[in-house]
């Protein structure tokens, strides 16, 4: 899931694309060069952080990590988040990726079957560390393979004048709620819609993000024991909600071939109500439509629901090369990153929250919305349940033409959720 700053990664030209590929190419886990005369490791890092963050950030956290051990040297390889990605899944067919690297939840489980990335539950344990502290972890058959280090969450965004001239006086906290809402700016007139929906399969991150994020803020699973759980009252609940918002006619026109751009697009011109969007939006809405009062809110749950509510993040994960000579030292730079202090800093730097539970952000300097939505992250949980799964793509690509049959009149939702089932069970063994 790249964090979408393009603004930043777009200036991060072919010279420097071209650079990671070629030092990217000469990885190989950790050689013997990598250890000077006097003992001294050097550990490459690949990631694509360092270019979404203010210039020169990111070295200075490194620093601070050489300067804390004197015999642990960090050479960066980074790039923007596309050929970081590309060069990274050639590294893990052939064994040779750099001994820590950047990740999206959506390489670990191709990447862990290969057997490229080390059992991180191991080194934890080999560290003494203390896991609790984490915020999550990404896991395979029990053992962890990812630490997300940032996290960039997902909550509802509300036009706050749209919702005044509906006359709905509180922003929606449930489904009905939601649904009034939705009907009551729809109403409004003038092709405003109260609900933005991006449903193009060339790019299906809107299942993830705009759809299952119903599920997970009421508590519930697509998943029971790491399988396809799709045919269950909860999933049929959330399918049959958005269907009913559909049928009302709340929704955008064009959701079927919407990209989440468009999404933000709509919401930034007025076009629309509502939508679920990632926090690094904020500053980008404010850019283009600085009048625009708008506020956030955790995704509405199911009416009664009292439990906490699963928020949908991505992350900027870490892991470390199972081919790697120095797995010990390795472990040591992630912890550095996973400490609470250089965590906060990270986190600050990056405007998301951190994968420690302990790192305070800095906020004093950030928009105000920011320190809100980390309210919202730490009375929720960061919910995404494609994140560590086979094929993730392919499997919301799936789900997400099943759902266009739904909302076209052309299935059921029972057969519709049927067919998911045995599409998915083809994949997730």
């Amino acid at each position: 899931m790249a964090i979408r700053k393009a603004s930043r990664t777009r200036l991060i030209g072919a010279l420097t694309a071209a650079t990671v590929a070629l030092a990217l190419g000469a990885c190989g886990g950790g050689d013997s060069d990598d250890v000077a005369s006097d003992g001294t490791v050097t550990l490459e890092f690949a990631q694509w952080w360092a270019p979404e963050l203010p210039d020169g950030s990111f070295d200075k956290i490194i620093n601070e990590f050489q300067t804390a051990n004197p015999t642990i040297k960090v050479k960066l390889l980074s790039g923007p988040y596309a050929s970081t990605k590309q060069q990274l899944v050639t590294g893990a067919a052939s064994k040779t990726l750099p001994d820590v690297v950047g990740l999206d939840g959506a390489w670990v489980n191709d990447f862990a079957k290969q057997g490229a990335i080390a059992d991180l539950t191991e080194l934890m344990g080999d560290a003494g560390y203390d896991a609790s502290q984490l915020a999550s972890q990404i896991q395979l058959e029990g053992k962890t393979y990812m630490i997300p280090v940032v996290n960039f969450v997902y909550p509802l965004f509300v036009n706050q004048d749209l919702l005044t001239k509906a006359g709905v006086t509180k922003v929606p906290s449930t489904r009905t709620e939601f649904a009034d809402a939705a009907k009551k700016i729809t109403a409004t007139g003038g092709n405003v819609k109260g609900w933005a929906l991006p449903l193009d399969t060339a790019v299906p991150n809107g299942i993830q993000n705009d759809v299952m994020s119903w599920l997970w803020a009421s508590g519930g699973s697509m998943l029971a024991d790491g399988k396809p759980a799709l045919t269950t009252p909860q999933v049929k609940s959330v399918v049959e909600y958005v269907k009913s918002l559909n049928d009302a006619g709340v929704i955008a026109e064009g959701s079927l071939t919407m990209k989440e751009q468009d999404k933000v697009e709509k919401f930034t011109t007025g076009q629309v109500g509502m939508m679920i969007d990632s926090l690094a939006h904020i500053n980008l809405v404010k850019e283009n439509a600085p009048d625009l009062k708008f506020a956030i809110a955790p995704v509405p749950a199911e009416d009664g629901f009292t439990g906490k509510r699963g928020i949908p993040y991505a992350s900027w994960g870490i892991g470390v090369a199972n081919s790697s000579k120095h797995k010990a030292e390795a472990f040591k730079l992630v912890q550095f990153l996973m400490d609470a202090k250089a965590n906060a800093e990270l986190a600050t730097l990056a405007n998301g929250f951190p994968g420690n539970k302990t790192a305070k952000p800095d906020f004093s300097k950030s928009d105000p919305m920011f320190e809100e939505a980390f309210k919202i992250y730490q009375e929720g949980f960061p919910a995404n349940e494609f994140v560590g799964l086979p094929k993730s793509e392919d499997l919301m690509r799936s789900f997400d033409e099943q759902l266009q049959l739904v909302l076209t009149g052309k299935s059921s939702v029972d057969d519709a959720l049927s067919k998911s089932q045995d599409s998915w069970s083809s994949v997730i063994e």
